[in-house]
């Protein structure tokens, strides 16, 4: 299996093995007021003692939504993946996919830690799959991600989602968890994973025995990295404050880097080879430019120039729906499919993080039958509307005979 989704997400002669990818990193310079944990793994010290999650209900609530808007990015990163037509941006498309597994690392982690402190991870519910153009799932609005072709606008999208994390909004010491994602709200995935270590370190201190279970059937339903697929990072199984720790920082490291540098957590975490953070990596399609081994986050990237052709995609329609095929029974029949397709992926992973881990492989599986369906629907022309058709991730089970 894990070779098998190499095949459908990795291009070996790209990126894998590029020298400039694996470079030693130096020691890490201090760590900055706004870095998620300290070195040690604690809070950092300028962190208010009173986060805005004190609840164990509102911690659990919080990590769902956590594992909703890991999985909000994914239609997005594929859609614009799969409209790269064959053959052409190598490099974007090897950037895109890696991207897209390390997003599905990020949900198993975040059911990881629900699951460690006795919560139950939902991934099949229709409302799981959000309605798209929309806002990410606990954000402050500030902008919107819809389903597009690979362009520059949606790349600039994918930026804004990956963007790191500024200094935490300051919020009155009377607010509850309820109010987490009020007016100011959260503005980066980074700073919503802060207040939710916050909160599992003040939830934790504040329960008696703690709240990491010790239930061996609970500890059962943790994923490992035996059940994963391959590519960056590590499945993190969670079984205690410290593994926790761990995982929000394989997270967020993963996404807008650490310790003020492209790198992403894997090596420091790990000792696995040099990637850059989701950001950079983004960064790096829209410069038409490699990042070089001494650049930084506000150097840009000055090594090699790679080739980014921004017209060699199908013409996707923007945020399709299944209401657009009414008129052509076979191309709705080809769309229905594909939601079908995917509707099963999320069952699959749903199982996986719910007592049957073994079931994340076999769910990893359907991404190689989701590309050729979503190509299949991209070279379809709607009628009348000089576009073409595409994936439309809407939730629907197969109907039962």
């Amino acid at each position: 299996m894990s070779d098998l989704l190499n095949k459908t997400y990795t291009q070996t002669d790209t990126q894998p093995n590029n020298p400039k990818r694996q470079m030693l990193i130096k020691d890490l310079p201090a760590v900055p007021e706004i870095t998620l944990l300290t070195k040690s793994g604690g809070i950092a010290d300028d962190v208010s003692s009173e986060p805005m999650i004190k609840t164990l209900d509102d911690l659990k609530r919080n990590l769902q939504i956590a594992i909703e808007l890991e999985h909000s990015t994914i239609p997005p990163y594929l859609c614009a993946l799969y409209s790269i037509k064959e053959g052409t941006n190598a490099v974007a498309s090897t950037i895109i996919r890696s991207v897209v597994v390390e997003e599905m690392l990020h949900m198993v982690l975040a059911a990881n830690i629900l699951n460690a402190i006795g919560g139950e991870p939902v991934i099949n519910k229709k409302d799981f799959i959000p309605e798209y153009p929309g806002y990410l799932p606990g954000s402050d609005k500030a902008f919107i991600v819809g389903l597009e072709k690979f362009s520059e606008d949606s790349v600039n999208v994918f930026l804004k989602i990956e963007k790191p994390a500024p200094p935490l909004p300051k919020h009155e010491k009377n607010e509850t968890g309820n109010l987490l994602f009020a007016d100011p709200g959260y503005q980066t995935i980074g700073q919503f994973y802060m207040a939710i270590m916050l909160g599992i370190e003040y939830v934790n201190k504040h329960t008696k025995g703690g709240i990491f279970t010790n239930d061996p059937e609970r500890k059962k339903r943790q994923l490992t990295q035996e059940h994963y697929y391959g590519s960056g990072g590590m499945i993190v199984p969670v079984y205690s404050i410290e593994n926790a720790r761990e995982a929000i920082q394989e997270i967020v490291g993963q996404g807008e880097g650490i310790d003020d540098t492209i790198e992403d957590s894997d090596k420091k975490l790990f000792g696995q080879t040099t990637e850059y953070a989701h950001y950079f990596r983004f960064n790096e399609i829209l410069q038409k430019r490699m990042y070089a081994p001494t650049d930084t986050p506000k150097s840009g990237p000055t090594g090699e120039p790679i080739i980014v052709d921004w017209g060699e995609v199908h013409n996707m329609k923007t945020n399709p729906k299944l209401d657009d095929y009414r008129h052509q029974p076979d191309l709705l029949a080809k769309a229905r499919a594909f939601n079908m397709a995917y509707t099963q992926l999320l069952d699959q992973i749903h199982m996986a993080c719910n007592g049957a881990p073994e079931q994340l492989m076999k769910g990893m599986g359907l991404m190689y039958k989701l590309k050729y369906l979503a190509i299949e629907l991209m070279n379809i022309p709607i009628k009348g509307s000089g576009m073409m058709a595409g994936p439309t991730f809407e939730f629907e089970k197969p109907v039962a005979e």
